[in-house]
This record gives C-alpha cells, structure tokens and sequence, in this order.
C-alpha cells in the first residue's frame, strides 16, 4: 500500500490484488494497465504510459477467471522513478449492480470473507 498522504484520506480499505487491466480513453485509445490494489472505490494501476489526473476512460480488469468493466477516472499520478513505468490512483464512476458485485466478491476473497450465499451468517459485504 501506499504511504504519505494518500494513506490517510482513504476511507476504504485497499487491498494487495494483480490483475490485467485496459484502460480505454475517450479518443479510443487503449493503454495496458495491471491493477496492484483494489478497494470498494477504486483502484491503483501502473502502466508504461503516464494518463493525466482528472482523466475519466472505461476500464476493464481481468484477473484469469472473473472481469469487470466500468468507468474510471485517475485522481492521482505517480512518476516511475526513472523506470518507464507510472502509478495511478482511480477513482471508479458510478457503478451498476453487476460491477459493484464483481468488485464486492473480489474484495471479499482478498478479506478472506465468505461469499453472501456461503453462509447463513456471512459478513457483511465490504462497502465504503
């Protein structure tokens, strides 16, 4: 996770998580992305190309088995450190149903929580 002062303006809990991601912009531009962390809101990428804050695209994650598409916006940008590579606090646009439970059951399984049907008592779902 990160440290400084992004570490005490969240609210929600981020959590480790590699996945693939894509990053569409509004021109139609596609940039790869991996997704490092993951929390109810948002998450942070690294790409080999620098997208400008306030930045809002469609993004699409992929860990091998489940994927997710949804909006976004970066709020933040870290340089690479001379490495090529650039870090990216998103924020995630309004969220439908069906993204909001993909991004609940990952972060569920980052918890080590049940899944809502496992268990007549599961815990409740990771909300911000």
């Amino acid at each position: 996770m990160a440290d400084g002062p992004y570490a005490v303006k969240r609210t929600n809990p981020r959590f480790s998580f590699f996945a693939d991601a894509e990053v569409t912009l509004r021109d139609g531009t596609g940039v790869h992305a991996q997704v490092a962390e993951l929390s109810s809101r948002g998450c942070y990428i690294d790409t080999l190309e620098p997208i400008p804050s306030h930045t809002r695209f469609h993004l699409r994650i992929s860990d091998g088995i489940s994927t997710c598409e949804l909006g976004g916006k970066v709020i933040y940008l870290h340089s690479g450190g001379g490495f090529g590579i650039f870090g990216m606090g998103v924020v995630f646009e309004e969220m439908g149903a069906e993204q909001q439970s993909a991004i609940e059951a990952w972060l569920r399984g980052l918890a080590g929580r049940p899944g809502k049907d496992s268990a007549k008592n599961a815990s409740p779902d990771v909300r911000g």
